[in-house]
């Protein structure tokens, strides 16, 4: 099996952060450099093994001139945020999202090196309302919560994405529409928001959620890198997980409020800077969103090895264990 030279973007978050040491050590990876605008946590960067880090922003034209030195053949971009778990500039965040997906794209476009695109997307593209259907597949169209956030800037990535695929048809580009991650220390809006010692929920609403363990996250992003398997694919962990059970089990009480209020409500905990509640989340929280991983076990060969109930409450199980 041949070599790759592996860039990833966005390691300065967790999930990319881990890529980056974990296609360090993987025997099928000649090199792999890591690229963000802050350096990775500290057991990232005790733990690089062959990997090494460059700070540089996506959207400096020095990407593409490390793409080009590095002879970079496989890109992997771990940077998007779709749901920031604190308080943020929508505006940076928006920036960072479509801008950088925008300038990485073209400096792959114009890399002769570069032979493959592997990108992190959110499961948030098919939006989530009274009239979303049961489950949705990989075809489904995509229409984000709200026409501002950050599941539109996922859908406007996307969109991004498929033009460079039509352009560069010889790139192989792999999407993965990731449920919301959990892990025991992955600090994400929905861990802070089940946390709160009283949980807001919209009175009459119980939406079904799906998780995936950063394992399986990580497990496929590796999978794809050192296997050709190009395409979109839903990544999440069977089954659903009610709202309502995921207050009990994460150990807190739900409180049932006026739909009408939960927006002020989330006003309130985003000035509080405790988490950081967007329209987009509140859509999920009331009306759920489940999609179907059949493409994912039949095409792409992998089946995730926790469920949605085992990831949560290992996620859930870890932080009692350190707090």
């Amino acid at each position: 099996m041949p070599s790759h030279v592996v860039l990833v973007t966005g390691v300065s978050g967790a999930l990319g952060g881990r890529l980056l040491s974990r296609l360090g050590a993987c025997a099928d990876v000649e090199r792999v450099v890591g690229v963000d605008t802050a350096p990775p946590d500290s057991d990232v960067l005790h733990g690089l093994g062959r990997a090494e880090f460059a700070r540089v922003d996506i959207r400096n034209p020095l990407i593409a001139k490390i793409m080009t030195s590095a002879k970079v053949d496989t890109v992997v971009h771990a940077a998007p945020t779709c749901h920031p778990a604190g308080s943020g500039r929508r505006a940076a965040i928006k920036e960072a999202n479509v801008i950088g997906t925008m300038r990485l794209l073209a400096a792959c476009q114009n890399s002769p090196h570069v032979r493959k695109v592997v990108v992190t997307s959110t499961t948030a593209v098919y939006g989530a309302s009274s009239r979303s259907q049961a489950v949705f597949t990989e075809d489904a169209e995509l229409i984000p919560a709200t026409a501002t956030g950050y599941s539109k800037d996922a859908v406007e990535l996307e969109g991004y994405v498929r033009g460079f695929a039509r352009r560069r048809p010889d790139v192989q580009v792999t999407t993965f529409r990731f449920a919301d991650i959990v892990a025991p220390d992955v600090d994400t809006v929905l861990r802070r928001y089940l946390s709160l010692p009283l949980v807001p929920t919209g009175f009459g609403f119980d939406g079904r959620l799906q998780f995936l363990h950063a394992d399986d996250a990580l497990a496929v992003l590796e999978r794809a890198v050192t296997r050709d398997r190009p395409g979109v694919y839903n990544v999440a962990g069977a089954g659903v997980l009610p709202l309502s059970q995921a207050i009990r089990r994460a150990g807190h009480l739900g409180v049932g409020l006026p739909r009408i209020t939960m927006a002020p409500v989330a006003t309130a905990l985003r000035l509080t800077r405790q988490v950081h509640v967007s329209a987009d989340l509140l859509r999920l929280l009331n009306y759920g969103r489940v999609v179907d991983t059949g493409r994912l076990e039949r095409e792409f060969g992998y089946s995730p090895r926790w469920t949605t109930r085992e990831a949560f409450d290992d996620a859930v199980a870890g932080r009692r264990a350190t707090a």
